[in-house]
Formats: structure tokens, sequence, C-alpha cells
């Protein structure tokens, strides 16, 4: 996707949130939809190379070996059913409670080191990474339905937006300049 057509998907994505935020927040809706995307196809494509297969990547439970393993080597972990593409598979049966009990798992899970135990102050980069979207999806609609509506509409627009560099620029770097030359 060049910077044209992906301009084209993120005006698409702010001109659709304006109507439930203001303008000075939904760059950080669409960000954080966006970098939610890019740690799920991460940690898919961490899993790809070591061929692990869906069914092995669904019994991954959160306090095993290979979870622990994981955020070892990328820096955290997501369960499959929380996962970015996990959502776009359920369709219609998706809503924004996927989206609160997949949140609240990161933090869970991610917030602190692996060496937490030792010092409970001791946080990772992702701490409070997802913050807006944890304590705001109240803000895209008067109810769940509402607010399921305006993030299955989110979703649909940024599913197609590359997050790797195979273009040859900055995908998230690019996404996030444009959002703050909106403002």
């Amino acid at each position: 996707m060049n910077k044209q057509q992906l301009a084209a998907k993120i005006w698409k994505a702010a001109n659709d949130m304006r109507s439930k935020i203001e303008a000075s927040e939904y760059k950080d809706y669409i960000l954080g939809f966006i970098f939610y995307k890019f740690v799920s196809e991460n940690e898919e494509r961490y899993f790809h190379e070591r061929e692990a297969t869906v069914e092995e990547i669904k019994e991954i439970t959160e306090d095993s070996s290979d979870a622990a393993t994981t955020k070892r080597n990328i820096g955290y972990f997501i369960h499959y059913n929380h996962l970015f593409s996990t959502w776009l598979k359920k369709g219609d049966d998706f809503s924004v409670d996927d989206v609160i009990t997949a949140l609240n798992a990161f933090s869970r899970l991610n917030y602190m080191s692996h060496n937490a135990e030792k010092d409970r102050n001791e946080k990772t980069i992702y701490y409070n990474i997802f913050n807006t979207l944890e304590t705001g999806l109240s803000k895209l609609g008067e109810n769940s339905s509402a607010q399921t509506k305006a993030i299955k509409g989110l979703i649909k627009i940024i599913k197609d937006i590359p997050i790797d560099d195979k273009d040859g620029y900055d995908v998230l770097g690019f996404i996030y300049e444009y959002l703050i030359g909106l403002l």
C-alpha cells in the first residue's frame, strides 16, 4: 500500500471517529488499534517462524512456559483468543467486550517485567500503552452496541493496513505523522 492509499484509509478512520470523540483524541484510538494489530501480527509471525500450528497456538495458556518464552523473546504475550486476527474471525460475534477482555489480559500479562516478582515497580515498555483504549471505549458510544459498531467500523478500515515495512517506508511512523498533521 503506497502512502497515498494509506493516507486515504487513515483519513476515513479519522473521519468516522470525528462524530464520536474530540479531534485531539481520535488519533489515540486509531493508533491504539493499529498498534494492537501490530503486536498481534508480530506475535503471529513469531509463532509462524517456529512452525507452530494454529491448534498449538490456541493451546498456549497464559501461565505456560510457552507464554513465558514468548514474553522473553518478543517482550509480550497475547493469548490466541485476544489476537487482532481472532477479532476479525469473530465477524458478527465480535463485541466491545472482546476488546476490553483482550486489553485487560494484555495489561495483566505484560505491564510488569518477568522480574516483577523481585521488584513490583519494574514495568515494561508496554506499561499503559493502550491506556486510551482501556479507559475511553465508553466515549465511542452510549452503550455496548454503539461502541461495538464504532470499533467494528474502525477495525474494518485498519485491517488491511500493512504493519510491516515491505513498502519501503515506516508505516507506523507515517500514520503517526499523518494523524498529527490532521489536528
